[in-house]
Parts: structure tokens; C-alpha cells; sequence
């Protein structure tokens, strides 16, 4: 083994040879928990965007993405509520069914909601049960660290993949105050740093670090086996997650500074409205040729 980690070192694994290896993501037809660990062990990064439709989700999965997380951001972006609280089970579970019936490649991630595994552990399993079973989806996401671990080992002795979530976990929001940046001073870094060694060593096989400083998520992404995923925690993660509706200029008033803008869909929209709105007002819409 020693001699084969100095082969490696000597010797790195071209692009060229990655994809004749099968560790690239656009190689496989379906990704799996199987291919992050592949992807970290051969310096590809993980991309991740939240979908919650079946239209959006088939779009976002024919484009290449590795992985979609069913997020219970859709109490924001799709219900308009003020934070991730007020979803139901229900709720996610008609979300998740509808993007996951849509998704071929992706690796399918979703939320549970808050309160369906904070209460108990057979809680948490029970619910667990029920939304890999009535959703498709490949695994289920859950925020907190060492005071989780008992309920993630549960989850993963039944053989649900457990996706972890450290740093600024909305769930949390009430707790925190607000939706600042997280683990600035010492001892919190400290202790993301345990959690996400505990969450690893529980099983995990990726963790969200959101809005903690770059170099913290750098040194939590070498100390773990488990993929990291970034949201406002610079490039060491593994990989990167956004909000669809942000990531692609859909969202109003919401420009956080780790935030860019990939598409301005929102304005293509508004100009796609206006253009039907004009065309039926002046009659243009539908024409002899748009008729039966």
C-alpha cells in the first residue's frame, strides 16, 4: 500500500486516465453514494442545485448536474414563507416525488423537514422510512452534529443513506438569531470540526458546510472521508450546492455575497410575459397558422 500511495504520488491520475477509470461523473449513468467517494478520491468536484418541480428538476438533471437536493428551501422559494420551518412531511414528500420521477443521472437528496427527527429516534427512522418509500429519492439530508449521530447511525443501519449538514443550518435560525456566518470564533470551529469528524465516522457520505469561513471547511474537508459541500464556504469543499431560483436570477432582492448569478432567468421571463401579454392584447396571438 505504501508503495502504491508513492506510485500516486509520483505518478497523478491525468483527466484523460479519470475518464477511462469511470471516476468522472459524466461518465456514469446514475450517480450513486458510491461515486462522490469516487469523485473526492479523484479531485473531482461535486455539483449540487435544489429543484422542487418535475419541469425544473428535468432540466437541471439533462444539463449534467451530479447531484439535486430537494431542500426545504421550499418553504421559501416556493411557498414564499420567511424560513425552512413551516414544511410539512407531506410536503416534502410531494416535492421530492415530483423531482425525483423527472431525474435520470442525478444523485437525489432530500430534506427532512424540521421536527420529523428532532423529537426521537424512532421518529426520525419512522419518517425516514416513509419518505424513502413514498419518494424515489437516493437519500435524505439532516442538519445538526454530534447530538444527531445516534439518529444518523439508525438511518444508515436501515440502510438510508444519511447526507449531513453543518455550519448555518436554517432549521436552526431561531436559535442562532439569524442567518450569519458561522463558527468565526474558536470554539465553534472547534466544534464543527468534531461534528463533522462524528457525522464521517457515523457514516455520512457527504456533509453541507454553509456560511463558515474558507479555510475551517479547507481543513474539515482533509480530515473527512465523507464529501463536503460548500454554500458560502470558499473553494476547499468538494463540491458546491446553490438555490436554483438563485443561482440562475430568479430570486429578487437576494444577492449574498457567496452568491453568483449564472443566468438572469428571471429578466428572460419577465420578457417572455410581456411578449405574450403584448401579443394577445394586439391581437397578434394566436395567428390562422396557431389555429385549428
Amino acid at each position: 500500500m505504501y508503495c502504491a500511495q508513492i506510485a500516486v504520488t509520483l505518478h497523478p491520475i491525468s483527466k484523460t486516465d479519470k475518464r477511462k477509470m469511470g471516476y468522472l461523473s459524466t461518465d456514469k449513468k446514475k450517480i450513486t453514494t458510491k461515486t462522490f467517494a469516487e469523485m473526492k478520491q479523484a479531485g473531482e468536484k461535486v455539483t449540487m442545485l435544489t429543484a422542487y418541480d418535475f419541469t425544473t428538476a428535468g432540466i437541471i438533471d439533462s444539463a449534467g448536474i451530479d447531484s439535486i437536493l430537494i431542500g426545504d428551501s421550499a418553504s421559501n422559494v416556493m411557498a414564499g414563507n420567511a424560513n425552512t420551518l413551516p414544511i410539512t412531511i407531506d410536503q416534502m414528500i410531494y416535492h421530492a416525488r415530483s423531482v425525483n420521477r423527472a431525474v435520470n443521472h442525478a444523485l437525489v437528496v432530500c430534506d427532512m423537514p424540521f421536527g420529523s427527527y428532532q423529537t426521537s429516534r424512532e421518529d426520525a427512522l419512522r419518517n425516514a422510512c416513509r419518505m424513502m418509500k413514498e419518494t424515489g429519492v437516493d437519500a435524505l439530508k439532516l442538519e445538526g452534529g454530534i447530538e444527531i449521530v445516534d439518529t444518523v447511525k439508525s438511518l444508515i443501519d436501515a440502510g438510508i443513506p444519511v447526507h449531513g449538514h453543518l455550519g448555518l443550518t436554517p432549521q436552526s435560525v431561531n436559535k442562532f438569531g439569524g442567518y450569519g456566518i458561522r463558527a468565526k470564533e474558536e470554539a465553534e470551529a472547534e466544534k464543527l470540526v468534531n461534528d463533522a469528524i462524528a457525522l464521517d465516522k457515523a457514516g455520512c457520505f457527504a456533509i453541507v458546510l454553509e456560511k463558515v469561513p474558507a479555510k475551517l471547511a479547507a481543513e474539515v474537508s482533509r480530515q473527512v472521508k465523507a464529501v463536503t459541500i460548500g454554500i458560502g464556504a470558499g473553494a476547499g469543499c468538494d463540491g458546491q450546492v446553490l438555490v436554483y431560483a438563485d443561482a440562475l436570477g430568479m430570486t429578487q432582492g437576494f444577492k449574498p455575497k457567496f452568491l453568483r448569478h449564472f443566468a438572469q432567468v428571471g429578466e428572460e421571463m419577465t420578457k417572455g410575459v410581456q411578449a405574450f401579454v403584448d401579443a394577445v392584447k394586439t391581437g397578434d396571438y394566436p395567428s390562422a397558422e396557431e389555429s385549428y
